[in-house]
C-alpha cells in the first residue's frame, strides 16, 4: 500500500492517508470558494480509517458533530484537513496533500454556481450539482 503525505498551513499538523481515495472531484460550490479562497476545491474521497494524524494531534480542532458529519482543522492555522461523512468517509483536501495521489479529480461539479470569472478548459465532465442528482 502506497501512503501519502499531507499537513497543513503552519505545518503543525502533518498526517498520512492511504493513496486508495474511492473518488476525486473538483467543487466549484459557493461554500468551497468560501473555504479555500479559490475558484473552487479538490477533494478525494476515502474511509476514515485510512487516514492518521502523525504530528500535531493535539491541536486538532472538531466542529460538527462527531457522531456524525464534521471538520477537522490545524487548531494554530486553521487549514482544514479533512471532514467527515455520516457514513464513515472522509473528504480530503487535495491542497493539503504533499504527495501525488494516484486518483486525479474525474469531474466539476456545481458548475452551476461556479465563480462567474473562472473558466474551466479541462474536458471532464461537469456537473451543475451533484453529478449523482
Amino acid at each position: 500500500m502506497n501512503v501519502l503525505n499531507g499537513r497543513c498551513a503552519c505545518r503543525a499538523v502533518s498526517y498520512e492517508v492511504a493513496d486508495e481515495f474511492v473518488a476525486a472531484w473538483n467543487c466549484h460550490c459557493s461554500n468551497c470558494r468560501a473555504m479555500t479562497g479559490s475558484a473552487f476545491s479538490v477533494v478525494g474521497q476515502i474511509e476514515r480509517d485510512k487516514l492518521s494524524v502523525t504530528t500535531g494531534a493535539e491541536t486538532l480542532l472538531e466542529k460538527g458533530d462527531p457522531d456524525s458529519a464534521y471538520e477537522v482543522r490545524c487548531g494554530e492555522c486553521f487549514s482544514l484537513l479533512y471532514w467527515s461523512y455520516p457514513d464513515g468517509g472522509i473528504s480530503v483536501p487535495y491542497g493539503t496533500l504533499s504527495d501525488e495521489p494516484t486518483l486525479k479529480p474525474t469531474h466539476h461539479q456545481f458548475v452551476g454556481s461556479k465563480a462567474p470569472w473562472y473558466e474551466i478548459r479541462d474536458d471532464l465532465p461537469q456537473y451543475e450539482e451533484y453529478p449523482w442528482s
